[in-house]
């Protein structure tokens, strides 16, 4: 368990460390510019009325489950990547990204017909003002919009990632975070000729958006002398539909993944409305600040799926076992250092959500349910990264329905609804029953990628 952590070497531990920060730092950065970009369509939206609010939030929960279930599947590229990338298949990786986009342009597409296709069903379960209703779909239009162009955006992100080349990402994911607050306001207000929107522009300054991240950063690769060698745009390639299955077979589990782990928050926001205002309030708080500080482990595996995967590409499987060693002990430190700051100040963080003494109240007691379970989910995070690395994608995929679906969500409605087990808990039920899940999940993770890098260095060696 101690992935050869113990015989590295001080000197080949700092060195693998740097190289994992080096990669997690400004994905990092990228990640918290994306979710900061919800915060202020938010935040823009609610200065309008309470009713573009609502459609806001509403549009984006639609928007985001299948933006990120779509954005797994099409990061499968990453271990593909990574692995041609250790192997020294320089030629390979321009037209595995060439196909990568027109994989990502295709599921884009399937995106926009999804998010079209769901709103008669969500008109029928929604009831609401036929006004606010309507604002609701024309963000999720907007959106759906920009859906190709994110899948694409995805994966460029994969190829220059896998590369070593993260700096790009951040910088245009920061432009577009900038450029997303005047769109926001012109389509809100109707300025320069454009449409008054309301809140709903807001879902179409993102579909513009995410033009503006593919397309930026398809134009700043195909310059950059440094990956001239690799062939992105050395020609032109018509979809090779036989390789779609292979990346497929690999994204779909990483794709059901996140979205098991985004629908266990939907559904717990739903089954605790019955709650009342004040712990809908609190609880949405202190997700927000989760989802913020999620960013950290999320970044760390993204790191991990790489370095492991070119390790793997080159053979090095003793290589690969020491770096998701490193990768966990690293985000377990950063997750202990979360853990502390949460709960040294958390009154003050529910504070800058909420100045009702009651939501504070609430909140704070939910955020020591948070603060403990940032160990374990950053284990469960950064081993399902390390394991993307191996290219082992579907047992970890069981895992998280099991540990998410049945333990999260199952024993939370228990806990949280029922006197069977406990006296009835309320909210505080749920977050204790996602301690319990994102413990399950983290132990067993860890357990299962040490399991498979030892297996994997033991039939090399043998």
């Amino acid at each position: 368990m101690l992935f050869y952590l113990d015989k590295a070497g001080w000197p080949r531990i700092r060195e693998e460390t740097r190289a994992l920060s080096h990669l997690a730092l400004p994905m990092m950065v990228a990640q918290i510019a994306q979710v900061a970009t919800g915060f202020v369509d938010t935040v823009m939206a609610g200065r309008v009325s309470t009713d573009d609010l609502a459609a806001v939030s509403l549009g984006a929960s639609i928007f985001v489950t299948v933006y990120v279930t779509l954005m797994g599947i099409v990061s499968a590229l990453n271990p593909i990547l990574s692995h041609q990338f250790g192997a020294g298949e320089t030629r390979r990786i321009g037209e595995t990204a060439r196909q990568g986009l027109w994989f990502g342009l295709l599921l884009g597409c399937l995106g926009i017909m999804l998010m079209l296709a769901i709103q008669p069903l969500l008109r029928q379960w929604l009831s609401l003002p036929d006004a606010v209703e309507d604002k609701v779909m024309l963000y999720i239009d907007g959106a759906a919009f920009g859906m190709p162009a994110a899948m694409m955006h995805r994966a460029l992100h994969a190829f220059a990632s896998s590369l070593n080349r993260p700096r790009p990402i951040m910088v245009v994911s920061l432009i577009a975070l900038l450029l997303n607050i005047p769109l926001n306001y012109m389509l809100i207000h109707g300025l320069f000729g454009l449409p008054q929107l309301g809140g709903a522009g807001c879902g179409w300054a993102t579909g513009m958006v995410m033009w503006f991240n593919a397309i930026t950063l398809f134009v700043y690769l195909a310059r950059n002398r440094a990956l001239a060698g690799y062939g992105l745009t050395q020609q032109f390639s018509w979809p090779q539909w036989s390789r779609f299955p292979a990346i497929l077979k690999l994204g779909l589990p990483i794709g059901l993944s996140f979205f098991v782990e985004v629908s266990l928050f939907s559904f717990i926001a739903l089954l605790i409305a019955q709650l009342g205002t004040l712990v809908v309030a609190s609880h949405q708080a202190v997700l927000n600040f989760s989802s913020l500080i999620y960013m950290i482990p999320q970044s760390i595996a993204t790191a991990l799926t790489i370095r492991v995967g070119q390790s793997i590409g080159r053979g090095d499987y003793l290589q690969a076992r020491l770096i998701s060693g490193i990768g966990i002990a690293l985000s377990i430190a950063a997750a202990a250092l979360t853990m502390l700051l949460v709960l040294l100040f958390r009154h003050r963080i529910i504070a800058m959500y909420s100045q009702d003494p009651a939501v504070v109240a609430l909140g704070s007691s939910l955020m020591l349910f948070a603060a403990f379970y940032q160990l374990t989910d950053a284990m469960q995070t950064v081993a399902s990264g390390a394991l993307r690395g191996y290219k082992i994608t579907t047992l970890p995929m069981m895992i998280h329905i099991v540990s998410f679906w049945g333990l999260g969500l199952g024993l939370g409605m228990v806990l949280g609804l029922t006197d069977w087990l406990l006296p009835r808990l309320g909210v505080h039920g749920f977050w204790a029953a996602l301690v319990v899940s994102l413990s399950v999940a983290g132990l067993t993770l860890v357990g299962y990628l040490s399991y498979i890098s030892r297996q994997r260095l033991h039939r090399q060696t043998s």
